[in-house]
């Protein structure tokens, strides 16, 4: 079905395509292209980094969270022990 639909649709837009006026081979982007290409990949560099330093954070964060919470509830079994030996 959508065959039938997109086949027409497709040779006309082809059919409306204006020849191009260069040679598409030669066209490069250029120092501007290239600038603005490194400039994303340092982005994109340090964007990663500063997530897994968050996600480092975060992972000790939660580990020293479950520390305390043993230590607390050892210290609290420790001290209903002591208790019921009394």
């Amino acid at each position: 079905m959508s065959g039938l639909i997109l086949a027409p649709l497709v040779s006309i837009v082809l059919a409306a395509t204006p020849s191009p006026e260069f040679d598409p081979n030669t066209v490069t982007p250029g120092p501007a292209g290239f600038v603005a290409i490194a400039l994303v990949a340092v982005g994109a560099v340090l964007l990663a980094m500063d997530m897994a330093r968050r996600v480092r954070r975060n992972t000790y964060r939660a580990e020293i969270q479950e520390r305390l919470q043993a230590e607390m509830a050892a210290k609290a079994a420790a001290e209903t022990e002591s208790t019921d030996k009394e």
